[in-house]
């Protein structure tokens, strides 16, 4: 965490580089004159509008270098008879071309420097939430190369098989599981190497935790002491369980989608990348999108796709310049003073994200990440990472976690847990202040529903969120079943030799109401919005993208991001999107879907019991 390195900076060892080297584009010329002596100045300059305009054509242009757009990008250059044009309203994730300079992304213990700076984040906020005790909400999200991946907490978590198979009966027909999973796998080289499930040949690394801290071993221990099963992969046959964490993190750095997928792209002559702008608006002619209009050091320009156009920008900035485009609800735009491309009422529709609470605990024995922050040790931190990327700069050290059932009656896990051997205070702005441990636990599958919309036509305003939280009484009751349920296993045996008195929410809270209004007071967004361009079929008034995710009543316009998901699925958001965007590249290119049938996943004995 970024804890880790606060003070070691402190320390001089290692100096902040604020100048960004710029991608330089000359701009396209018209070398050859037009000698024929009977045309017209008129004709001249036509010929020279449209000869500019073929020059600034590709075949695809793309909306945002993010988790899946940088999938896209890679995969749709992979045929050198198509170009594309990618788009970040970010800066790179390098500082000349070098990733130890920028170790602020690529040092995982370092991750919360930036949840926290707005230079590669869009630092969004909530409205007022009514059911939290009108708190406004931070949502963190990536404004860099690789997007959330170059800012998150690089948890590689799939989600569970009934979530695609749900997808399909909500409209998104061919995104089942047998159909997603081999995506997932073509993405993925897994570090314990191929099998049913894990993927061993694709760019997207992943490995497991490796720095052994027994408060782990005690979580596992003591969930496993409270009733719940231990699973080998939680990726694999069997999510429900508590295990070891899948990590994007590559020989001791974090391996985004950047990494994974967009460097290894940039020297094919076929792919042209932008960073630092800020696209403004969709161009089309009539209903059909024929380009992008976007400010690149304070100039305004356009460039034209031949194929089609395709968002990335996620699940606020895609619906975001959809509307800003005219595509969205009528009502809604009119009132803004937006022309009416098409009247698709689903955009910036159907919001969703997940929520978490922190249950801590002091410990009682020095093991805690509190010693790693100060500054001798965190010299020390830094130096080997530096030197060898390995040690506790290496991991984000959120490396053991779970997944159970609610209640009764309940098919798949509704409940996850991250565990830390440390504390976080207000997202890791605030140092941890005593020795102690935590676990992140939340709903997954929550029913309140919310919404974005634009404040006015201004692309650099951010759009109103509005994720409605804790609006249903379930999503209350399954909240306070969340506190109890980590509670309980924080009382097991296994952390008799570790556990001090709890922090929080402290012995003090005890009742359902107290419960209750300790959620409301704590609980923060989990980073995970989702769903704002539904994916269904194009008789579905909410749907904005049909399951090929092209966008319904327009030519030649895809969404392929996390907006497009019919509903959130039951874990972390960043490796379903790579599975997204690898998916709808082989749908782009015309490829027949990958699908692996008759895949076995684990289902209880049993729906009578919740464990």
């Amino acid at each position: 965490m970024s804890y880790l390195l606060k003070e070691f900076l402190k320390c001089g060892f290692a100096c902040q580089m604020h100048t960004v080297g710029t991608l330089l584009t000359g701009k396209h010329t018209l070398k050859n004159s037009i000698a024929f002596s009977g045309q017209t100045l008129n004709t001249s300059r036509a010929l020279s509008q449209i000869s500019a305009k073929n020059m600034d054509s590709f075949s695809y242009v793309i909306v945002g270098a993010g988790s899946a757009g940088c999938v896209l990008a890679n995969r749709l250059t992979e045929d050198p008879h198509s170009t594309v044009k990618l788009l970040e309203a970010g800066p790179k994730d390098t500082i000349l071309d070098s990733k130890l300079l920028l170790w602020k992304i690529h040092m995982p213990a370092a991750l919360t420097y930036n949840l926290c700076d707005e230079k590669y984040n869009w630092y969004y906020h909530t409205t007022s939430q009514k059911h939290m005790d009108n708190r406004i909400m931070y949502w963190p999200r990536g404004r860099v190369w690789g997007g959330s991946s170059s800012l998150n907490a690089m948890v590689y978590i799939r989600g569970h098989a009934e979530d695609y198979n749900r997808w399909s009966k909500e409209g998104a027909v061919g995104w089942d599981y047998e159909f997603c999973l081999p995506y997932f796998k073509k993405a993925q080289t897994h570090e314990l190497g191929a099998d049913l499930y894990r993927g061993g040949n694709g760019p997207l690394h992943v490995s497991r935790g490796k720095t052994k801290n027994p408060l782990h071993r005690a979580f596992l221990d003591a969930a496993q002491q409270a009733g719940y099963a231990f699973t080998e992969d939680m990726n694999g046959f069997q999510q429900e369980g508590f295990g070891w964490m899948d990590m994007t993190i590559h020989k001791g750095q974090r391996w985004s989608t950047a990494s994974a997928y967009l460097r290894p792209a940039l020297p094919r002559p076929n792919l042209s990348v932008e960073d630092s702008t800020l696209v403004t608006k969709i161009l089309f002619e009539g209903t059909k999108a024929i380009g992008i209009e976007y400010v690149k050091n304070g100039e305004k320009k356009k460039v034209f796709a031949s194929k089609e156009v395709i968002l990335s920008g996620g699940a606020i900035n895609s619906p975001q310049l959809l509307m800003l485009s005219g595509v969205g609800n009528a009502d809604d735009l009119k009132k803004i003073g937006i022309p009416v491309v098409c009247n698709l009422s689903g955009v910036g529709q159907n919001l969703q994200d997940h929520l978490e609470v922190y249950i801590q605990q002091k410990c009682t024995q020095p093991i805690t990440l509190y010693k790693s922050q100060k500054p001798l040790q965190m010299v020390k931190i830094g130096l080997e990472w530096f030197w060898k990327c390995t040690g506790d700069g290496a991991t984000a050290h959120l490396e053991s976690g779970g997944f159970i059932r609610s209640r009764p009656g309940v098919s798949h896990p509704d409940i996850q847990f991250h565990f830390l051997p440390s504390q976080v205070i207000d997202h890791g702005r605030v140092a941890s202040q005593l020795e102690a441990y935590q676990v992140h636990v939340g709903p997954m599958r929550s029913t309140s529903v919310g919404w974005l919309k634009l404040k006015s036509t201004d692309p650099r305003e951010h759009p109103v969120l509005e994720p409605n939280y804790l609006s249903t009484e379930i999503d209350v009751w399954e909240f306070r079943q969340c506190v109890k349920l980590a509670r309980e296993i924080f009382a097991q045996e296994a952390f008799e030799k570790f556990r001090g008195s709890e922090i929080q929410p402290g012995s003090h809270v005890q009742s359902d109401g107290e419960i209750d209004a300790f959620i409301r007071q704590k609980a923060d967004s989990a980073y995970h919005p989702s769903c704002t361009c539904k994916m269904g079929k194009s008789s579905d008034p909410t749907a904005v993208v049909d399951p090929q995710t092209k966008v319904i009543g327009i030519e030649n316009l895809r969404v392929v991001d996390a907006s497009i998901m019919p509903s959130i699925v039951s874990g972390n958001l960043n490796a379903p999107t790579i599975m997204v965007a690898e998916k709808a590249a082989d749908i782009i290119k015309g490829l027949p879907s990958l699908q692996e049938k008759n895949v076995p996943v684990y289902k209880p004995n049993t729906l009578e019991t919740q464990r």
